[in-house]
């Protein structure tokens, strides 16, 4: 399932209210505790870094002096 910035946000504003429902795009899901919810926002946000990132090489240039 790909998350969206949009679900790691409200997921942040519920953690941040405390508040254990959280609505986007239309759905509401109740977590049953804060851990749960923390868990959630912890997944996505892994999720999203990996999905923005991509590998960096940095050429070595070496004279075999």
């Amino acid at each position: 399932m790909a998350f969206t910035q949009s679900q790691l946000d409200a997921l942040e504003n519920a953690i941040a209210s405390g508040q254990l429902t959280v609505t986007y795009d239309g759905k509401s899901i109740t977590y049953r505790n804060m851990g749960e919810l923390l868990r959630a926002h912890d997944i996505i946000k892994r999720s999203l870094s990996k999905a923005g990132t991509s590998a960096v090489s940095t050429p070595v240039f070496d004279r075999g002096v």
